[in-house]
Parts: structure tokens; sequence; C-alpha cells
């Protein structure tokens, strides 16, 4: 009789006994599901692991497993063929050593078995309603995910190796991987020992690893432990484990035999017994949460960790001890006045920082009303670095959702669960303090349901970070330019999302309480929600003006060339009409599909707003709509919204309509004026650059520009 059970096992039982003769969770393929066991069963010789696709569209089997390894003292690892590519290490009694995400309160119970019958581990959910699962791909990634009931899509909790010092043995033997000083190099040898080859070391190549300091004993000799935490104790497969020992009957054990080289707890909980002997291969800390392992060194160096560390064991302690609590008291007091007064500057500088923008900057000097209200704080929380690197998995490639042009953006989970988007500003960038303040500042104060969300900043040193609600759809430029995910957007969703922007510019230009323009306004600064509503993003860009200034002039020409009004373009004016030029080009782009500064047609050498400006004049405006749109649409509401994409990019800003014009005109049937020509044509090749880049300053000798001339 053959079963498949509520937890997806399926089972072939006999049919009177109910003997389970084979099921399908001894046989794993990429997936691990709760109640399934990963490991040996040392009876059978049954060797449950995980083994990955060929491919993503090759369901054979991969080069990538994912298994128990029995040897030495029991740990968990990911391999690419033979070799190992990262070890999540062994069980300390409540996580693996290498993965301290699994330190937090999770979602389900981990049983952990070494016996005589078996080495295995088993996930059973807490909550029998979520739905977790983890997988390992052909990239060599395992991964983490739990269901998503309300988005129907998963979320993704871990992904391992995560970091450049999750690959396994990185810094080669007897060395420490540490990626929490910025400035120093990632290997560091561990107490005791030196690179192996000082030379590669300097190169900044660990590989070599190191070696024990030269004219040394660590024999009976004074040689004492010194502690590295916290860690991702090295490879135990080479490691002797005596679970009857506690830790300090350990630490005595392993400094009776001179070749045992370290030490540790097996179990956090603080009983069983690790030792090594020889190379201590694959140890990294963390920032956090993990083990603490003892180093066997030699008598001198011993001597200097001592002497830095407490001095309470040697004689005079008494007096020593009244000594030194005054002096700490001391230090306490100045402490505290320091603080305050660190606090006093934080808080002065924040108030500098939140939306102070001089007259110079500004353009034409707003109302002095304005400009008080732009210089309230806003209070937006700073968030500390180590607390976006634990978000990001200490910014993964995994993690990383996209680059643009000031840098990268990575997505991130807060502890207490929140998903976040954070945009990592390159510290070689064209974007410099004053563009990120504009952000801070403009986005800060926008509540809007079609502009993205700000939730925090992160300034550290050199680092400059905005962190950002996530939306799970990224931007708009990923569906529209790409002909298998247009599909998926209809002609009423396209609508929606057209209606959504201009809704969210309308905020920007009117009825915030002050007049921004964003002035780079495009398909990539378009994000989208899981129920596809547009959010504005990217306000590096972006002017706060007077509320009853018409334009400003700028010799600082930025954002995207193919959005550009002409005035702006030629000869640095910018104001309201300019954004609606921006939102005429992505309004058309919406409709066919096409990049106006990359368009190609067989028929004709113009971009795209040439093209469709040819045809209608021919009166064959219906030519240029995307093909995905394979369903039935309503015509007369197309040819409306391209009507409407050409009066925004007319080539006098005054023949423009304003966005509140461009509002009504979506939602109502109104008789809409016939549009005069475009503005411009793009006919030649960049001099320099990417005529899709954004975020720098650029000549207007960057380019050459043909003016559409009447025909």
């Amino acid at each position: 009789m053959a079963q498949l059970t509520d937890t997806g096992n399926l089972v072939l039982l006999q049919q009177d006994s109910k003997r389970v003769l084979w099921q399908s969770f001894d046989y794993p393929t990429d997936t691990l599901l709760p109640n399934m066991k990963l490991g040996l069963d040392k009876k059978t010789g049954l060797d449950r692991f995980l083994s990955s696709w060929k491919s993503k569209d090759d369901p054979g089997t991969g080069d990538i497993y994912f298994r128990i390894d029995p040897t030495g003292y029991p740990q968990l690892s990911l391999y690419k063929g033979s070799q190992k590519r990262w070890r999540a290490g062994p069980w300390t009694g409540q996580r693996w050593s290498g993965v301290p995400e699994l330190a937090a309160k999770y979602i389900f119970n981990v049983s952990f078995a070494n016996n005589k019958d078996e080495v295995s581990v088993m996930y059973e959910m807490m909550n029998s309603t979520i739905i977790s699962k983890l997988s390992i791909n052909e990239s060599g990634f395992v991964q983490r995910s739990t269901w998503n009931d309300h988005d129907r899509r998963w979320i993704l909790i871990y992904s391992s190796p995560r970091d450049q010092c999750d690959n396994y043995n990185e810094c080669g033997p007897n060395s420490n991987c540490d990626l929490y000083n910025p400035d120093a190099f990632v290997c560091k040898c561990l107490p005791g020992y030196e690179p192996k080859s000082p030379r590669e070391w300097y190169l900044r190549d660990g590989s070599g690893g190191c070696i024990r300091k030269a004219n040394v004993s660590v024999c009976r000799s004074g040689e004492g432990f010194i502690k590295v935490a916290p860690a991702r104790v090295p490879d135990t497969s080479v490691a002797l484990a005596d679970m009857k020992l506690n830790l300090k009957a350990c630490k005595q054990e392993c400094l009776k035999n001179c070749s045992c080289t370290a030490y540790t707890s097996a179990d956090e909980r603080g009983f069983g017994c690790l030792m090594w002997y020889g190379d201590l291969v694959d140890t990294r800390t963390y920032s956090k949460i993990g083990q603490d392992i003892y180093i066997r060194v030699d008598a001198e160096e011993f001597a200097k960790y001592r002497k830095s560390g407490s001095t309470l064991a040697k004689p005079g302690m008494k007096a020593m001890l009244i000594i030194s609590t005054a002096v700490a008291f001391f230090l306490m007091v100045v402490a505290v006045l320091r603080w305050i007064s660190w606090k006093k500057k934080v808080r002065e500088r924040q108030n500098k920082f939140d939306f102070r923008f001089t007259s110079s900057y500004l353009g034409d000097s707003p109302s002095e009303m304005e400009l008080n209200e732009s210089r309230k704080p806003s209070n937006l929380p700073l968030f500390d670095l180590s607390t976006i690197a634990e978000a990001t998995n200490n910014f993964s490639l995994t993690n990383k959702l996209g680059e643009g042009g000031f840098g990268s953006v990575y997505k991130g989970i807060l502890t207490d669960g929140r998903e976040i988007a954070i945009k990592r500003l390159s510290k070689n960038s064209g974007q410099g303090i004053e563009e990120f303040k504009t952000e801070v500042a403009v986005i800060a104060k926008l509540q809007h349901r079609n502009l993205v969300r700000i939730v925090g900043c992160c300034i550290h040193d050199k680092e400059k970070m905005l962190i950002y609600e996530y939306l799970p759809n990224k931007s708009l430029d990923s569906f529209i330019f790409d002909k298998s995910r247009g599909s998926l957007l209809n002609w009423t969703t396209r609508f929606n999302i057209a209606c959504g922007i201009a809704r969210g510019m309308l905020y920007l230009h009117q009825d915030s309480r002050l007049r921004i323009i964003h002035r780079d306004l495009k398909a990539s600064n378009v994000l989208l929600d899981a129920s596809m509503n547009p959010k504005i993003s990217d306000f590096g860009m972006a002017r706060i003006v007077g509320v009853d200034q018409i334009e400003a002039n700028t010799k600082r020409i930025v954002g995207t060339y193919g959005y550009m009004s002409p005035e702006y373009a030629m000869q640095g004016l910018f104001s309201v009409k300019s954004d609606v030029y921006s939102f005429g080009i992505l309004l058309l782009e919406i409709i066919t599909g096409r990049k106006n500064n990359s368009f190609c047609h067989e028929s004709s050498d113009s971009n795209m707003v040439g093209y469709v400006w040819d045809q209608w004049k021919e009166g064959s405006a219906m030519e240029v709509v995307n093909l995905s749109l394979a369903e039935p649409y309503p015509e007369h509401e197309v040819l409306r919204c391209i009507h409407i994409g050409l009066l925004c990019v007319q080539d006098s800003a005054v023949d423009r309509p304003t966005m509140s014009t461009v509002v009504f005109l979506l939602s109502n049937n109104t008789i809409l004026p016939p549009p005069k020509q475009p503005a411009f044509i793009f006919t030649k090749t960049y001099n320099r650059g990417d005529p899709s880049t954004s975020g720098g300053a650029h000549s207007l000798n960057d380019i050459s520009v043909t003016l559409l001339q009447a025909r």
C-alpha cells in the first residue's frame, strides 16, 4: 500500500503489518522538509544527504552536496564534488557552529542524534501551519526559506555561504578569518602563529596560512591557552571528542599532551570536550554569536596575554582591587561626561544634517516658513553598521538586489523580522554628502502611497546607507523591458501603474509641504510592491524649490539622458515641467515596452519618441503597442495614453501639461488638444559613458543632440 502523508513523505507499507518497506524521506533530492532526517544510519549504512540539480532546467543529480560528515567529530558540510565548499560545523547543542542565525528563537525545534545507531539531524515545526524548507541549488548555496501565504511566495531566511570567510579554508591553516575590521586584511594568524609567507600575506593572499612562531616551545615550558571568540571552531574531522569531560577537565587533558593545539566545549551548555592535534583549519570569527576556542601558545605569548588581561591573580590583590576600583570610578565619571558631550554633538550634527539646505543649493530661496519647515528634525532612525551587516549577512552576494549609478542595493532582514532594502552608496561614487543629505531630507518628510518609504539611514566613517521598505517585485524596468516578464503585466496593470506614478509626481509637485522636482524619473526608479503598486524612489537628484517658484537653473546636469527635457539638457533649466517630460517618456515606454535611449527599429532611425510620433502622424499609433499585450485591451484607452504621453514630451515646456492636468486627463474622457512635435531625438552615439547612466554631473559636450525638425 502506498501512502502520501501530510508531511510530504511517500511511504510504501506492507498492508497487514503496516511495516515500512520504503519511504521517499530516505532518499532526498535538493530539499529538506520538516520531519525529514539528514545523516547516516550506522546500522544499515543508509546515508541521507541533499544533492543539487544539474541546472535550473535539468533535475538530474548535480555536483553540489550537503551532508553530515561522521569523520572525527560529526559536522555538517557543503561540497562541490569531493571538495568542501562551506562548513556549517559541528552541532553545539543549540545550533550548528557556523550558522549563528539559528541562535535566535526559531520557528522549529531541532533534534540532533549522535550515538551508536545514527548521526542525524531533523527539524520539526513548532507551528504546523508554517511551511519551511531547506534547499541547495546548482550555484552552491544552502538556503532556508519560509512560505508567505499572504504574498504567495517564499521568504529567504538565510543563505550560506554568505561572505568571504565562509569559503572553506579561506585563510589557510592556523589562521582566523575576521571580516569585522574593514581596514585590515581579513586573514589573521591565530595567537602564537605567524604568516608562513609574509610576502603573500602582504599581497593579501592568505591561502598559505600560518605556522608556529620560530624558536618557541609549547611543551611543558610554561605554556598556556588564549581564548578566541566568538568563533566557528576549526574543522572537526580531525578533532577528538570526549563527552565525559567538562571544560576545565578538557583544558587539563589538552595541556598534558604536547601535540594538543586547541580545545573547546563540544556543547555550548558546558559539557563535552573537543581537542585538536595538528593544524587548525577553517576558523572564523563572528560579530556576536559563536563558540570559545582556546589556542595553545608559548610562555612568552601567554605572558603578554595575561599582562593585557586580568591582573587580580598577582600578589597584593586587595590593594590593587581598591586602587583599580577608584580608578574605575574616576574613568566611569569621565566616560559619562564624555558620553553626554558626545550625545549633544550628535544631536547638533543630526539637526544640521536634517533638512539643511543653503540658498545657493536650493536655487532661488523658498519662503522663510518653508525653510524653517525643512529644518525640523525628521526623527529618522539611525542604524548601526553592525545591525545592517547582520541583516544583510555581511552584504553577501546572495542578498544583493542590484546596482545603480551610486552603489549597490541589498535585501536585509532585521531582528524583528522586517524586510528592508539597503542602498549602500559606493565610497567612490559621484554622489557625495550633498546628494545623500538631499535624498534623506526629501524622502523622510514625504508620505504617499506611491512614494517609497524610508525606514532609516546609516552613517559610519565613509559609509553612507539608506534603508527603505523592501518591495518584492523590484523595479518597473525589469518587467516592461523583458519579453518574458512583460507578459505578466496586462493593460489594466500597466494603466494602473502609470496612474500611480502620476499621482506620486503630483504629490511631489503640488500636494507636499515643499515643491519637489525629482529630476531622475525613469523606469528603474519606480519600484513595485507585492500588489504591483508603483513606488517612486531614488531622490538623490531631487531639488526643493519654493511653492511659487516656476523654474531654477543649474550648471551641474544630472539625471539620465533620454529622460531629460530639452531645456534641462541644453540650458540647465529645470522645473516641474522637466518631470512632466520624463513622465511622458516613461508612459510611452510602459505602452511600447521599448527603451527610449536604446530604441532600434528597422523602419526608423529615430529614438522611441520619434518612432511613436511618426506612427501617430500616419494614423497608425496602435502599431507601437507592446506585442506582449496579447489579450484584448481597450484601444481607445491605449490611444488616449499615447496622446497624453506625446503632450508631455512637447518641445516647449509651456505647451506641456502640469501633473495635476495629467492625472485629470488619465481619469477622465475629456477632449485632448493635438500634440505638437516632440522635443528631440538622439541619432548619434554618446561620446563617452553609457547613455542610460545616471548619477553623475555631465558636460553638455558629452552628447550629440539633433533637434527633430518639422517635416
